[in-house]
């Protein structure tokens, strides 16, 4: 499941320095093929504890966890819609990303030069989400006469089309990005034919000095980027991505005395990599055997055939049951037979949907 979100801001944010957290935190090559599809991809581990505690109870040869990718999406400045900078470069790379991760500078620093000459997150914040509407106003522009034309002669799908595109022009034109509109079930499928930019979900995370770890809400330009965020339902993140690039230079045991030592119990990367994954409508299930105990990624809403398909193409077209109990009752049983003895084990049909923590058995016939 290629998922990806693109990590954007403006240059000297921190942005390029959290990247490089990613990178070197990133996935065992045993397990994932790390940095080898493209030189802006980072594949991590998906955190979970669950996978642990799965695996304290089946004991099994391996463990695998679940992965996501981060992409680096090419710096930007004012003027990017118009080709400004990298501007181009920019676009065509966050069309290609379903989520965008916005790192925000929260601290002040005489030895790094802001690229405006001095720190203010919602002006930066401000400077990118207009490039992105500048760009999807072009877009929508551009198809507006057309749809326009065919919508006088009654087109049915023209005229739903037209309606939406005004909205959006609207939108646009006030300064507002497509995801702060309302749109009907119907409309929904319309918009995100239009591959907008503005639609796609974002988290804001806010790179703060590391003097700022422990007390992120005391930070005045946090504040001010977490009451920004909440006006358009968003997430925010706090992170120190110096920190972050320590961190991912230890092994597990260094990194937890580390952690330990600056008094923090998670650290920001992997509350990022969670964030990340959520906004995506990213869910989480098990398989669990004494080969493996290993995590699968699929969306939420997920019917249990297509959830076996993840794992190979077969167990979909073949699919039976799925011999399903929830990570709760099975470690509250302790273990698989004693799960089963409880009724806790449940045997699922096709229009099962598939819920977040499920244990799977999948049984199917080919």
């Amino acid at each position: 499941m290629a998922l990806t979100t693109g990590i954007v801001g403006l240059p000297n944010v921190g942005k390029s320095t959290l990247f490089n957290a990613i990178t070197q935190a990133g996935a065992e090559s045993a397990n994932y093929p790390f940095c080898t599809i493209d030189p802006n991809v980072g594949i991590v581990e998906v955190p979970d504890p669950r996978l642990q505690k799965l695996t304290e109870l089946v004991n099994p040869k391996k463990t695998v966890p679940t992965a996501f990718e981060f992409t680096d999406i090419a710096g930007i400045v004012e003027g990017a819609s118009k080709g400004e900078g990298l501007g181009n470069q920019f676009l065509s790379h966050i069309r290609q990303v379903d989520a965008i991760s916005h790192v925000v500078r929260c601290f002040d620093d005489e030895n790094i030069t802001h690229v405006s000459g001095s720190v203010d997150p919602i002006r930066d914040i401000s400077v990118i989400n207009l490039e992105l509407i500048l760009a999807d106003l072009e877009s929508v522009d551009k198809r507006f006469s057309r749809v326009q034309k065919l919508a006088k002669t009654k087109d049915k799908e023209a005229v739903a089309e037209l309606e939406v595109l005004e909205k959006l022009k609207d939108a646009f034109e006030n300064e507002k990005p497509a995801r702060s509109i309302e749109f009907t079930e119907e409309q929904q499928k319309i918009v995100k034919g239009l591959h907008l930019l503005t639609s796609k979900p974002v988290l804001y995370v806010a790179n703060v000095s590391e003097d700022d770890v422990l007390s992120p809400d005391d930070n005045p330009f946090v504040q001010k980027v977490k009451a920004f965020a909440a006006e358009e339902n968003s997430e925010v993140i706090v992170v120190s991505a110096k920190i972050e690039e320590e961190i991912a230079e230890l092994d597990g045991e260094e990194k937890a005395m580390f952690l330990e030592e600056l008094g923090i119990q998670e650290s920001g990367l992997d509350q990022l990599i969670r964030a990340a994954y959520s906004l995506l409508g990213l869910q989480t299930y098990f398989t669990a055997g004494e080969q493996e105990v290993r995590a699968w990624t699929f969306r939420k809403g997920t019917k249990a055939p297509q959830a076996a398909g993840i794992i190979h193409s077969d167990f979909e077209k073949g699919f039976i049951r799925a011999e399903t109990v929830s990570y709760n009752d099975l470690v509250e049983a302790g273990s698989m037979a004693v799960a089963k003895e409880r009724g806790k084990v449940r045997l699922e049909g096709k229009e099962y949907v598939v819920q977040d923590g499920d244990v799977i058995h999948f049984r199917f016939n080919v």
